[in-house]
C-alpha cells in the first residue's frame, strides 16, 4: 500500500526526513510512532504529494508520488495536522464543497455518504453551527469525516487524536478497528506509545528523521522467556528454584522459564502460595526509548503505558527485567 526508498527531505540545512524506507502492507494498522520533532508530519506529507522529497521513491497504492499522486488520490483518506474548513460554514456544508471539489466523488451518493461519514464519527446529530463555534474535539472528528467521505482503501492520518477526550479516543480507536475489518488499511502518525499500543498491528519508530525500527506489534512484545511470580513464600521458591530466579523485590520474583503454567504447577504442587503468575512481556514504551534513547518526557501515554519499573541492577549480558513488567495472566493460577 505504502512504499519508501531513501525517502530524503531536506530543508536548506536541516535533514527533516533521512533516508527512510517505509512499508505499510494491505490490511495493516499501521502507527508511526517519533516524539514531536521528529519528522512524522514531513514524512506524511510527502506520502500525500503535499511536499517535494529531496531524493528516494515513494509508491502509494501502485502508482508513484507525486508523479501519479492523482490517480492514488481518489482512494485516500487523509487528515494532516489540523482540520482544514471554512470557518463561517457548518460542517455538512464543508463536507459538501469538499466532496464536490476532489475528484471521482458521485454527486448522487454525496448526501448518503456525508451522512454515513459524520455517523460514524460521532457527529450526526450535528447542527447548522458554523464550524468556527467548533470545539477542538469537533474539529478533529469532522476533519476524519472527511477522510471518510470517499470511502477510502487508505487512510492517512497525522496525530488523529489530538483535542480529542479519552472518551472520543476511545471511539476513534474502535472506528478505525471497525473500518480496518472491512477492509480499509489505516496509517497514522502519532507520538502516543498507548494509543499504538493498543489500535496498531505494525509500528515503525522514527528518531530525527530516520526509521529505526519497524516492525510487528506482536514480535516486538513477544515474551522475554521470564515468568513474573508473585508470592507470599517468596523464601521457599527461592530454595525450590535455585538458579533460576534472576531477581526478588519481596513478594514478586523474575523467574526464568519459558512455561509459566508449568511453573505454576510445581510451586503449587511443593505447596508454595501462588498469588499470580504471568509472563512478561516488553511493554512498547521499553521498546520505542531503547531505540530513540529519548526520555520519556518526550512521548504522550494516551494510556495503556506500564508505571516505571522499580530500580534494577545493571548485568554484564542481559539486563534484569523488572518484576512489575507486562504480562498475561494464567488462568486458574
Amino acid at each position: 500500500m505504502i512504499t519508501t526508498r531513501a525517502l530524503t527531505k531536506r530543508f536548506g540545512h536541516v535533514e527533516a526526513v533521512c533516508s527512510v524506507g517505509l512499508e505499510v502492507r494491505e490490511g495493516d494498522r499501521y502507527g508511526l510512532l517519533g516524539p514531536n520533532g521528529s519528522g512524522k508530519t514531513t514524512l506524511v506529507r510527502m506520502l500525500l504529494g503535499l511536499v517535494y522529497a529531496t531524493s528516494g521513491e515513494i509508491t502509494v497504492l501502485g502508482q508513484r508520488i507525486p508523479r501519479h499522486a492523482g490517480r492514488a488520490l481518489p482512494d485516500i483518506g487523509a487528515l494532516i495536522e489540523e482540520p482544514a474548513a471554512y470557518p463561517h460554514l457548518s460542517g455538512r456544508a464543508n463536507l459538501r464543497l469538499l466532496d464536490a471539489a476532489g475528484p471521482g466523488g458521485s454527486r448522487r451518493t454525496r448526501r448518503a455518504r456525508i451522512e454515513e461519514a459524520l455517523e460514524r464519527v460521532g457527529l450526526a446529530g450535528i447542527d447548522r453551527r458554523p464550524v468556527k463555534a467548533y470545539s477542538l474535539g469537533m474539529r478533529q472528528r469532522l476533519g476524519l469525516a472527511a477522510a471518510l467521505v470517499r470511502r477510502p482503501r487508505l487512510l492517512v492520518l497525522d496525530e488523529p487524536g489530538n483535542g480529542l477526550d479519552p472518551r472520543g479516543i476511545k471511539d476513534i480507536r474502535d472506528l478505525l478497528i471497525e473500518l480496518n475489518s472491512a477492509g480499509v488499511t489505516v496509517f497514522l502518525s502519532s507520538h502516543l506509545l498507548g494509543e499504538v499500543s493498543a489500535l496498531c498491528t505494525r509500528v515503525g519508530v522514527l528518531d530525527h528523521g530516520r526509521l529505526v525500527l519497524q516492525e510487528s506489534l506482536a514480535e516486538l512484545q513477544k515474551p522475554t522467556g521470564r515468568v513474573l511470580v508473585e508470592t507470599q513464600d517468596a523464601e521457599r521458591a527461592l530454595a525450590l528454584l535455585d538458579g533460576h530466579v534472576e531477581r526478588r523485590d519481596g513478594p514478586h520474583l523474575v523467574v526464568r522459564d519459558p512455561d509459566p503454567a508449568g511453573l505454576n504447577a510445581r510451586l503449587v504442587g511443593e505447596g508454595v502460595r501462588v498469588a499470580s503468575i504471568a509472563q512478561q512481556r516488553r511493554t512498547l514504551e521499553e521498546v520505542v526509548l531503547e531505540v530513540t534513547g529519548a526520555g520519556s518526557d518526550q512521548f504522550g501515554g494516551g494510556g495503556g503505558t506500564s508505571p516505571p519499573s522499580p530500580p534494577r541492577s545493571p548485568s554484564p549480558s542481559t539486563p534484569s527485567p523488572s518484576p512489575r513488567g507486562t504480562g498475561h495472566e494464567v488462568p486458574g493460577a
